[in-house]
């Protein structure tokens, strides 16, 4: 669905819960405001175009942020004959395939260490420096702005799964509530305690974001995400969603990555 809002193109996504066995259907909804903005450029200031564009923020509400105008912002771009030097300066390890690098950067596994060459104007766009520095530092000034007390920010970027084809998106930073659900302890519905659950908030919500935001021509690099099933905070861990590779699930697949590094 959309509609007009303030002469901004605005589109909603809704999720519903399932109803309970034999009761009374109860309704989980969360929204996602996708907005459309002019084209962002070259060491333009972040937070003056956030305000222009974003609907009025309300308590509790995400602001949503592509990577790519916070890396503009900041002037992360790079001539495009620097591509394969600034991918490995760029990573703490890199491997060199036939479709693209495999590599680590910021403890993540992703294609070119997150560098784009996609809606990049004879350039290549790179990561942003610190992106929970930079959500921070935005959410610091939507707060002042807005006088709002619970408000989250997130920046996001296009990843791939192994074995999956299209992209979703990863939180590459955010700000302002915790990126991750920890059901240790707390039962299933059949009473069983469960012992390693743990809901990757952030990352869900850059793919459900992302949904709307889109990857090509749409240019809607902002988001609003109301009613989000989160935990505001102030003050959060960044390396929360952080696993070493030993004792990741996937370390016999990236054992590997321990000791090599390709040029």
């Amino acid at each position: 669905m959309s509609e007009a809002f303030s002469g901004r193109d605005v589109y909603h996504s809704n999720e519903l819960g399932l109803p309970p066995r034999g009761g009374s259907p109860t309704f989980f909804n969360m929204n996602i405001i996708a907005i459309q903005t002019r084209i962002f450029t070259v060491g333009e200031e972040l937070a003056p175009f956030v305000v222009k564009y974003i609907p009025r923020p309300e308590e509790s509400d995400i602001v949503v942020v592509t990577s790519k105008i916070v890396a503009l912002a900041e002037g992360r771009v790079a001539p495009l004959n620097e591509w394969d030097v600034r991918i490995k300066k760029e990573s703490e390890w890199a491997l060199n395939t036939r479709h693209a690098w495999i590599t680590i950067t910021d403890g993540m596994v992703m294609a070119n260490a997150g560098i784009d060459k996609s809606n990049a104007e004879n350039q290549i766009v790179l990561l942003p420096k610190d992106s929970f520095a930079a959500a921070a530092a935005l959410r610091s000034v939507l707060r002042r702005r807005f006088k709002i007390k619970k408000l989250g920010v997130l920046i996001t970027d296009s990843r791939t799964a192994p074995l999956r084809a299209g992209v979703v998106a990863a939180a590459v930073g955010y700000a302002g509530f915790s990126g991750i659900k920890d059901y240790h302890g707390k039962k299933d519905i059949h009473g069983r305690k469960l012992t390693i659950t743990r809901v990757n908030i952030a990352d869900s919500l850059a793919t459900a974001s992302a949904l709307l935001m889109g990857e090509g021509n749409e240019r809607r690099p902002l988001a609003i995400i109301r009613n989000a099933p989160v935990v505001f905070r102030d003050k959060i861990d960044r390396n929360e969603l952080h696993i070493p590779l030993k004792d990741d699930l996937f370390e016999p697949l990236f054992r590997f990555a321990r000791t090599k590094r390709t040029d």
